[in-house]
């Protein structure tokens, strides 16, 4: 009997596919050129690459929040490399980009009509979710929208910065209260008193130092993917007005070497 019902659930349940389980159907057919410009395709794609892998860096991250916050060291660590391996990936895609000409991105730009990478709503999470603090970044948004809600819902969350904070804590440093049970809502100022436990940290050489590092490998990160962003801007467009409303290359520029973890960087000068 056992064995016929088995036979009965195979026979009306085929088999989950590669193609069904990776939905692969709406994947290829998610492209959709508004012009016969054969470079077209490839400014779609990649860009449409962008948004799995930022989709991918917010749920590692929460991961990692996840594991600051509890003190668990060795997960924090794996989960720090694997998105430090995600933004080499997504930094080295801009060479796939540039292979683009001026011209070549000009035949289909006009087509864009509003649309803009400024527009990411995913990216701008992704902003919030490491410390930025500002509402000029969900502004564009309608007030109801999902994307504006995603966005302003990660600002009012701990940032990963406060999760470490957690994590020292955790470790056995003395992070005063006032950092631990901070505004959140608000962006972390550099604190003194934070660059001293730092320090210590450091001194120490222990694996709270691992993870410190670790943070500003994801700090480098982020600058070097907005370094070689705004260059391929640059070396696409000049110094045009972006899509979407956007002053392109020039608000870009105006996002380069701001760290995110600003006591993690002035440490170095101490150490």
């Amino acid at each position: 009997m056992a064995h016929n019902a088995d036979l009965s659930r195979s026979t009306e349940s085929p088999a989950l596919t590669y193609g069904a389980y990776l939905a692969l159907d709406e994947l290829l057919n998610a492209q959709k050129p508004r012009s016969e410009e054969h470079d077209e395709m490839l400014f779609i794609v990649i860009h449409q690459v962008y948004e799995l892998w930022f989709k991918q860096l917010l749920h590692e991250l929460g991961r990692l929040q996840n594991k600051l916050e509890a003190g668990d060291t060795p997960h924090a660590l794996h989960t720090l490399r694997r998105i430090l391996s995600v933004f080499k990936v997504i930094v080295a895609q801009i060479d796939v980009l540039e292979t683009m000409t001026p011209r070549q991105f000009t035949s289909f730009r006009a087509r864009l009509d509003a649309s803009s990478g400024f527009q990411s709503a995913q990216f701008r999470e992704l902003e919030a979710v490491l410390g930025r603090r500002d509402p000029a970044a969900y502004a564009h948004y309608p007030a109801a929208s999902a994307g504006r809600a995603r966005i302003e819902a990660a600002m009012a969350r701990p940032s990963l910065y406060d999760s470490f904070l957690h994590y020292l804590a955790k470790q056995g440093y003395a992070v005063p209260a006032e950092l631990l049970e901070r505004a959140v809502a608000s962006p972390a100022e550099p604190s003194p008193e934070m660059q001293r436990i730092l320090l210590s940290v450091y001194t120490d050489d222990g694996a709270a130092a691992q993870v410190a590092e670790r943070i500003v490998d994801l700090d480098e990160g982020m600058q070097e993917w907005r370094y070689r962003h705004v260059m391929m801007v640059r070396r696409t467009i000049g110094d045009k007005p972006g899509t979407g409303g956007s002053s392109g290359a020039d608000y870009l520029r105006d996002t380069l070497f701001r760290p995110i973890f600003a006591d993690l960087w002035a440490v170095r000068s101490q150490l």
